[in-house]
């Protein structure tokens, strides 16, 4: 009931404070400006990069170095540290990047953000942005027109600085007016005490704009129209660190895991540094000072000294928290453990990574070798298997021989109940992934689909087979069991060749060798091309009921090996080679 009243009474009396007073409306007016502007950036550089931010963060973070200078550089051109951490986020689900790793980055990521302190503090002041928004907005808004995902992006780019430029230009002119009806830096609070207070004004606004970059810019124009000291300005740009970071925290509420642990990582950085800041805000202002008379930086110029002052602090924080990222990552792996999914849940897919081609397709190709493991289990109890015995090293011949007694598995219930939801949550992923991918990410998306669908179809299949294969394997007529049997290795084998392909390095030609040696394997199971069906009836070995029921179950067979052959061409054998292959062989 509050969470339902809460909102409604925020808004309105945002709407009176706004229509009361003229001054403020262009000063909220402004943020919401700038706001829109960080959302224009954002999504631009998702369009326009074209997976090239997550082949960076990808690429670059292998050592803990390296991830900091990434998440640094990343930030610092997209100016988004909400996506890098979303990144992250996908990239630890995914098994692509180390915890220690992703918390560096995000650390990096700190550090970038301060570059939007940067801009606004000499663009905003130095010169009349508002005239260089028009063109900005007006060129942006045309490249969006295109059909070309990077001229959309570069449009959309273009829209969010010119946005971000209006939006600083109108708090600017807010402020300035405000000085007429009220002074606020009147209200200025002296010592450690006028620190903390504004320490938690800066937390609160930054919580309730869910932005620290607007927050600074807030600052940096009330600032520049003298409506706030330049000590309550640093200890706001210190609050808006920590507040930042409690939105990040009530953001991985509804996150997995690895959202939680990098949002306490945050905390942990910003808090730790804040403190720091805190404590030593004097002796801060003396290091400013003198970094500002080194590089010729006026005495007065307080919005420069805010931008070095922001920069410096989260140095001191990365070279502070640092080290102990490994006792860190201790202490999260131990505060979040990862709860038991249901099989019908995806394991990989990330609802806020959906815009990320790379990222996306990631998440699906784990989903996608998550429903084939998850499927396994079905298929091989399906013939009275089990994996452990098909994956074994024992010959197969033998381990089948052995293996009579039926094993109970109802495979209508495991697939309404498991596999069809989580193929369901594939197809979904994939259609809607598909929206933001340009061709060649759509055509390996639609790779991804094909394998899963024949993934379901092989469960289907081996239902067919499952009835008189427990008919047959227990009959007392030894060929008809013997040509059962036969099936049942044929798939066994098939799938003991796929998990030695999946889970040994070998080079592709050997991948590709295996492949057409299960190919031709299949032919064995085709009884009416080979003559097997015609030479047992003709000998009074099966009757026509068995022949019939052979030649059926033979089809699902083969049809169930070659789609197993096609989902691991599609995950782990590379199409491109295969082609080339076929061409040099005249195929």
């Amino acid at each position: 009931m509050f969470k339902k009243v809460l909102f409604p009474t925020l808004f309105l009396l945002l709407a009176y404070f706004i229509f009361a007073n003229d001054n403020a409306k262009t000063i909220v007016a402004g943020i919401a400006i700038f706001l829109v502007g960080m959302y224009f950036m954002e999504e631009g550089f998702k369009l326009f990069s074209g997976g090239a931010l997550e082949k960076v963060l990808e690429r670059f973070t292998c050592t803990l170095p390296k991830a900091i200078a990434t998440g640094t550089v990343s930030t610092t051109l997209v100016q988004s540290s909400s996506l890098t951490s979303v990144i992250m986020i996908s990239f630890l689900s995914a098994g692509l990047i180390g915890l220690n790793e992703a918390i560096g980055v995000i650390f990096g990521s700190n550090l970038g953000s301060t570059t939007t302190t940067w801009i606004v503090s000499y663009f905003g002041v130095k010169i009349s942005i508002a005239h260089y928004a028009m063109p900005m907005l007006i060129l942006g808004v045309a490249l969006r027109f295109s059909t070309n995902r990077h001229y959309q992006g570069s449009g959309n780019i273009l829209l969010g600085l010119g946005f971000i430029f209006l939006g600083i230009s109108y708090m600017m002119d807010g402020f300035e007016s405000l000085k007429s009806t009220i002074n606020l830096s009147q209200y200025a609070i002296e010592g450690y005490l006028g620190v903390l207070v504004f320490i938690i004004v800066g937390m609160i606004a930054t919580v309730i704009i869910q932005s620290s970059a607007a927050t600074m810019a807030i600052v940096i124009a009330a600032l520049v129209s003298g409506q706030i000291i330049y000590a309550n300005a640093l200890a706001i740009a210190i609050g808006a660190n920590i507040g930042t970071t409690i939105t990040a925290i009530v953001g991985s509420i509804a996150s997995n895991e690895n959202g939680k642990r990098l949002a306490v990582a945050h905390f942990i950085f910003n808090f730790v540094t804040a403190a720091f800041a805190f404590i030593f805000i004097f002796q801060f202002v003396q290091v400013v000072n003198w970094i500002g008379d080194a590089f010729g930086v006026d005495k007065e110029n307080y919005v420069i000294k805010l931008a070095i002052f922001h920069t410096l602090f989260n140095v001191i924080g990365i070279a502070l928290v640092s080290p102990f990222i490994g006792k860190m990552v201790q202490f999260l792996n131990t505060l979040f453990i990862p709860k038991i999914k249901s099989k019908a849940k995806p394991q990989y897919l990330n609802d806020e990574v959906i815009e990320i081609p790379k990222t996306a397709i990631v998440s699906l190709r784990k989903e996608v070798i998550n429903l084939y493991f998850q499927s396994l289990k079905t298929i091989t109890h399906a013939m009275n298997l089990h994996r452990e015995d098909v994956f074994s090293q024992n010959p197969l011949q033998e381990v089948v021989k052995k293996s009579k007694s039926k094993i109970e598995t109802n495979i209508d219930e495991i697939y309404n109940n498991n596999l069809k939801l989580l193929y369901g949550e594939i197809i979904r992923y994939a259609l809607l992934s598909q929206q933001n991918m340009n061709e060649t990410e759509n055509i390996i998306v639609g790779k991804l689909k094909t394998a899963s669908r024949k993934i379901i179809k092989s469960v289907k299949d081996i239902k067919e087979l499952q009835r008189n294969i427990n008919i047959y394997s227990k009959s007392k007529n030894e060929y008809i069991k013997d040509e059962y049997d036969a099936i049942r290795e044929v798939i066994a084998n098939t799938l003991r060749e796929i998990e030695y392909i999946q889970q040994h390095h070998v080079d592709d030609i050997d991948r590709i060798s295996r492949v057409e040696t299960l190919k031709q394997r299949l032919d064995t199971l085709d009884f009416i091309s080979n003559g097997k069906i015609d030479e047992l009836i003709r000998n009074n070995k099966i009757d026509t009921k068995m022949a019939t029921s052979l030649i059926n179950d033979s089809s699902f067979g083969i049809h169930i090996c070659k789609r197993l052959i096609d989902i691991t061409m599609i995950l782990w054998v590379e199409d491109d080679l295969l082609v080339e292959i076929g061409e040099d062989n005249g195929n």
